[in-house]
C-alpha cells in the first residue's frame, strides 16, 4: 500500500485533531489515516512503525517524530501526491526547518503542495518559493478577531495581575476559561497560585509527558477542568467550542498571536470574551495590537481594592501612576492575513 498524503503540523495536539477530524471525514469510506507525534510511549511507536511499514492513505505527523521514522529506513514517500504544510511559520519559529527540508528531500519532485501560514515573513515565502512551483497565492481572511467577542483590557502593575485575575474568575460567570501565560515558568507559577487560592485549574505545556498533555484537554474539553493556564502551544489550530473566556495574563508578542488566543472564544456562533492585562512594560505592544485591530480596545475598570493603576500611554517611556483605578478616563468607552498557498504540481 502507498502513501497518497502527507500532512506536517508543528504540535501533538494539532496532530491528533485533525486526524481525529480525518476519521469522521472518511468513516464511509476506504481512506485510512494515522497520526504520527511524539510524547507518547513505546508501544505508540510501535504502532506508527507498523502503519508506516504497510502503509496508509494520510499521514498527519509532527516533523521531528517523522524524521525519527524516516531515519529507521523503512518509510518510502516514493509515490507521494500530496504534501500539506499546516502552521508553517509556528513550525520554522519552532525550529523545525531542518527537519521539513530532510522530510522533503524523501517525497517526489512532482507533487501537489499546500502550504498554509498565519504570517508571511521572509522566511516563509524563501520556503514557499523552494518548495512550489508556480504557487497560487489565496488570502483566506483579514487576520482580526469577530466582531462578537467583548474585548477589554486591564492596565495594571505586575503584582496587581494575579489579585484582579482571581478576581475576574470569581465575579465573571463563564463555562470554560483558557488564560494564557507568554512562558512556560509563567504558566506552572499562575497554576500553582490558582491552585493555592482553590481555583479548579490546570495547566499545559510543552514540559508535560503526551499522555498528561491529553488527559488534560480531555478534562478541559468535557468540563471536568473549568480554566486551564497555557502558552501558545493552545492558540492556534485547536477548536473548542465550549471556551467562552481567554485570559491574556501576559500580553501575546504580536498582533498575530493575539488574534489567534482570543480567537479561540466565540467559536461555533457563540458567544465569548477577551481580557488582556497590560502592565507598563507590555503597553507599546498592545498599542501594536490595536494598530493592527484597527481599533482601540476598551479600557476596564479595575476593582478599586486593587489600588492606583498605571496611566495608559504607550508613546510614553515612564507610565506613572493614576489616582482613578484605570490608565484612561474611567469611562470604558470602547477604544494580518491568513495566507494559503496552493502549489501546482512540480514537472
Amino acid at each position: 500500500m502507498l502513501f497518497r498524503s502527507l500532512i506536517i503540523v508543528p504540535t501533538r495536539e494539532l496532530a491528533i485533531q485533525i486526524s481525529q477530524h480525518l476519521e469522521g471525514l472518511s468513516y464511509f469510506t476506504n481512506i485510512s489515516s494515522i497520526p504520527v507525534y511524539g510524547g507518547n510511549d513505546g508501544g505508540n511507536f510501535v504502532s506508527e512503525k507498523k502503519a508506516l511499514q504497510t502503509g496508509t492513505d494520510i499521514v498527519v505527523c509532527t516533523p521531528g517524530r517523522m524524521i525519527a521514522h524516516l531515519n529507521m529506513g523503512y518509510v518510502q514517500f516514493s509515490k507521494l501526491q500530496f504534501l500539506v504544510l499546516d502552521e508553517a511559520d509556528r513550525m520554522l519559529d519552532m525550529g523545525f526547518q531542518d527537519d521539513i527540508n530532510k522530510i522533503i528531500a524523501t517525497i517526489p519532485e512532482k507533487r501537489q503542495t499546500l502550504l498554509f501560514s498565519a504570517t508571511m515573513p521572509d522566511k516563509i515565502r524563501q520556503l514557499a518559493r523552494r518548495i512550489l512551483k508556480d504557487p497560487v497565492e489565496i488570502n483566506i481572511a483579514i487576520s482580526k478577531p469577530p466582531e462578537k467577542i467583548v474585548q477589554k483590557a486591564f492596565v495594571v502593575y505586575d503584582p496587581q495581575k494575579l489579585p484582579l485575575l482571581q478576581n475576574l474568575l470569581g465575579n465573571t460567570p463563564f463555562k470554560s476559561a483558557l488564560v494564557f501565560c507568554s512562558s512556560k515558568q509563567n504558566v506552572k507559577m499562575l497554576a500553582r497560585e490558582m491552585q493555592r487560592a482553590k481555583f479548579n485549574v490546570s495547566e499545559i505545556h510543552s514540559d508535560l509527558e503526551q499522555s498528561q498533555r491529553e488527559d488534560v484537554l480531555n478534562g478541559f474539553t468535557s468540563g471536568r477542568i473549568p480554566i486551564l493556564v497555557a502558552t501558545d502551544i493552545l492558540s492556534r489550530g485547536i477548536d473548542i467550542d465550549t471556551i467562552d473566556l481567554v485570559i491574556n495574563y501576559d500580553v501575546p508578542h504580536d498582533g498575530e498571536d493575539y488574534v489567534h488566543r482570543i480567537g479561540r472564544t466565540a467559536r461555533a456562533e457563540a458567544d465569548g470574551m477577551a481580557f488582556t492585562f497590560i502592565t507598563p512594560k507590555e503597553q507599546s505592544r498592545f498599542a501594536g495590537i490595536e494598530k493592527l485591530l484597527g481599533k482601540e480596545v476598551e479600557k476596564a475598570e479595575v476593582p478599586a481594592q486593587l489600588g492606583p493603576t498605571p496611566t495608559y500611554n504607550p508613546r510614553s517611556r515612564s507610565h506613572g501612576r493614576s489616582n482613578s483605578n484605570s490608565g484612561r478616563p474611567n469611562n470604558n468607552r470602547p477604544g494580518g492575513q491568513k495566507k494559503f498557498y496552493k502549489g501546482r504540481p512540480k514537472n
